[in-house]
């Protein structure tokens, strides 16, 4: 080896704090003016320089039953990963990495995450593994999550990567739509999924993290298909609109309720739930129109339904809705769902039901902790005892407070 292989040899070994700096802020240099097609190739690069190998990169499809390769040059691009029964998958539903001993070194599994959203796993190869690596590749895995959630409204690349199955335009409107499905802060989680992911219409959900308070709201459009989609696209508009006006839920409700009839006419509707939560005190407050009313959790199982006066559907006219309140506790999970969760059945059999909801969920809520992973097997567990199919819109979304200041988040130690 000549002196100068030799130098390179050291640069590409050296794991320091002061190389990982230097690699991050290189990396991040020039990703900014990088084309979408090459954000992966130049991941692959720069973990070379670590000594890391066969990498890939794999994204979670929208079914969230795989992980799927991203096809790039210098990548690895095996078959896609099951979430359920894969090394891939395990670091995806706890959001840790995961260490595998093979002959050749230790393969590393590393979640992707954009802020707590999981976006997808990056894996690759290494000789040997220490605390230098992971800190290293911790926060590499951080900066790829970064760079593709960003670089991803750029390309349709991604979008085919997750796309698994043909996509109707009615549920390609609702994805473009929706915010990350899942956020985790240290007061409180949200998780949500839409089934049938690929040809969903009316269902859809928003949520905002605004200081202390946590806004939600999820409805589902009367119908199937485009006029559906185009529904709920409206009602979600409005919503935003709405509460991004600081106003109460009560006028919140009257503004979409107004946006909706304007637009579509006394024939059509949308029932809705919508909430607000101060993640501080756990003080919940939500406005239900014609929506299923939620179910409350605690500790790891269903105690009641968030029964409350409803109002007609948005869309329909209703009087001034009157506004529910309750007070958490910690711990505490908030299950809101649309109605073909529990309507669905077989011809000449009886509806899913609210009963067996709840029995599902006691189930699901014992054998999974976090909010991500409950949801996710909440939702295929469903789907699998309705027959494997979902003829309406079926969608499930999880709120769980934890309580507490963020304050110290703020500072640097």
């Amino acid at each position: 080896m000549t002196d100068a292989e030799r130098q390179v040899e050291k640069v590409r070994l050296d794991r320091s704090e002061g190389f990982g700096e230097r690699l991050l802020g290189l990396l991040l240099d020039r990703e900014q003016q990088m084309p979408p097609q090459l954000v992966a190739p130049l991941i692959a690069e720069e973990i070379a320089r670590i000594g890391g190998r066969e990498v890939s990169i794999l994204l979670q499809d929208y079914g969230q039953e795989v992980l799927a390769p991203l096809p790039g040059r210098r990548l690895v691009v095996g078959e896609a990963e099951p979430i359920d029964t894969s090394d891939a998958g395990v670091a995806f539903l706890r959001a840790t990495p995961v260490e595998v001993p093979q002959a050749d070194g230790i393969r590393m599994f590393l979640p992707l995450l954009d802020g707590s959203d999981q976006v997808g796993v990056m894996a690759l190869t290494l000789d040997a593994v220490d605390d230098d690596d992971r800190r290293l590749l911790h926060r590499l895995a951080s900066l790829v999550a970064d760079m593709l959630v960003t670089k991803n409204s750029y390309t349709d690349q991604f979008f085919l990567v997750r796309r698994r199955e043909p996509m109707s335009v009615a549920a390609e409107m609702q994805w473009s739509l929706l915010p990350p499905l899942m956020m985790d802060v240290p007061q409180v989680a949200v998780a949500g999924i839409l089934e049938p992911a690929y040809d969903v219409a009316g269902d859809s959900f928003d949520y905002a993290l605004n200081d202390d308070i946590l806004h939600v709201a999820v409805v589902d459009a009367m119908g199937h298909g485009l006029d559906a989609a185009t529904m709920a696209t409206v009602t979600i508009g409005a919503y935003r609109h709405a509460r991004r006006g600081d106003i109460d839920l009560g006028k919140i409700y009257a503004f979409m309720d107004r946006a909706i009839a304007k637009q579509f006419g006394p024939e059509h509707f949308v029932t809705a739930e919508m909430m607000r939560l101060d993640i501080t005190t756990g003080h919940l407050q939500w406005v239900n129109a014609g929506h299923p009313a939620p179910l409350l959790i605690r500790n790891g199982e269903v105690i009641q339904q968030l029964q409350s006066p409803t109002t007609l559907p948005v869309g329909l006219g209703g009087d001034a809705p009157e506004i529910s309140e309750l007070m958490l506790q910690r711990g505490d999970r908030v299950l809101c769902f649309t109605d073909g969760v529990i309507e669905e059945h077989e011809v000449g059999e009886d509806q899913f039901g609210l009963e067996q909801l709840v029995d599902c969920v006691n189930r699901t809520e014992q054998v999974d902790a976090g909010i991500r992973a409950v949801v996710r097997t909440l939702s295929h567990t469903l789907k699998q005892e309705r027959g494997g199919r979902t003829s309406d819109d079926a969608t499930l979304f999880l709120i769980e407070w934890r309580g507490g200041a963020a304050d110290h988040l703020a500072r640097l130690d």
